[in-house]
Order: structure tokens, then sequence, then C-alpha cells
């Protein structure tokens, strides 16, 4: 178990328990929607996403009793749901076609007066698909690799590694000047 009070938690949820999924809800969406944000980059996708896992919960609530790890269980399934909506979307003949890279490397979220969040912004747009997940869940989702490596299905070590690559090509990128 990753926080104290899981058990419990995961307990009251598979019974189905109202209090329960409002605790969730706020133990969790602020992390979940910060990460769907990074890893979609549109707002409106990452509320569809963060949504989408929820409902997800509320649906498969019976299966929670078997889950370990809470916050892996979580992410995992908010990568499936950020898949869905990017397949969606390069689907859709009104957006550009391509996954999450597309998404990312035009954000809608709101601009920063600070140009350097600007450089941060397109830097984490350009990173691999693999490596801003990776980035997001690390940094907006608070998980440990462990934890990366459960809701990604990669190993530890793979987490860590897309992590550190990540954070050398943004730094690369934020120490280049700007043309």
């Amino acid at each position: 178990m990753s926080d104290p009070g899981t058990e419990s938690l995961l307990k009251s949820l598979a019974a189905g328990r109202e209090p329960a999924f409002v605790e969730l809800y706020d133990r969790f969406s602020e992390r979940l929607y910060r990460a769907a944000l990074a890893m979609l980059g549109r707002d409106e996708d990452a509320q569809d996403a963060v949504q989408e896992v929820f409902l997800a919960m509320v649906r498969s609530r019976r299966k929670l009793a078997g889950v370990e790890d809470l916050a892996a269980y979580l992410f995992a399934s908010l990568r499936h749901a950020a898949g869905r909506l990017a397949a969606r979307r390069a689907r859709r003949p009104d957006t550009p076609h391509g996954a999450m890279a597309d998404a990312a490397a035009q954000p809608t979220w709101p601009r920063r007066p600070d140009p350097r969040g600007e450089r941060l912004a397109r830097a984490l747009g350009a990173l691999p698909d693999e490596q801003r997940e990776v980035v997001a869940m690390k940094i907006h989702g608070g998980l440990t690799f462990a934890q990366i490596a459960l809701a990604a299905g990669i190993p530890p070590n793979t987490a860590a590694s897309r992590y550190r690559y990540a954070l050398a090509k943004l730094r690369g990128s934020l120490e280049e000047p700007e043309t």
C-alpha cells in the first residue's frame, strides 16, 4: 500500500460507499488532472480523461478490493484514458492527426507570462510520449518510480531512466539560446 488508510478506502470503494468515492476524488482529482494536462496538453481533454477514470472506478468498483497500490492503479487508468482520448482526437476530421505529442506540442493551457514557462511547455511537448507521461506521473502525480512502473507496465529502472532522459532533454532545451 502506498498511503496509510488506503486498504480501508479500497474496501469502502469496493462496497460502493459514496463517502469513499468523495474521499477518492478529494485525494486524487487534482494530481490526476495536472498529470492528464501534462500528457494531453488540452484542458478539455484532461478533464475528460479524469472523468473517465472516476467513472471507471465506479463501474468496476468490485475489482478494487484486489488493488495493491491505489495511486498506481489510478494513474494506469489515466494513461489508458489519455491514450483513448488522443486516439479519438486523431480520428476526428476537425482536429490535426497525431497522438499525444501533437496536442502537447501546441499547448492550449493558460499561458504563463514567464517566457521560460512557455519554453518549458514547448520542451515538454517535444518529449516522446513515454518520457512525457513519466514526467507527468512523477512531478504532477507525485508517484514513486515503483508506482510509475506499475502504472505504465514497465520496470522501475526503465521509469527512472525515462525520467532522467526527459530531464536531460528539458535541461538542454532550456539552456539553448532562443532563436
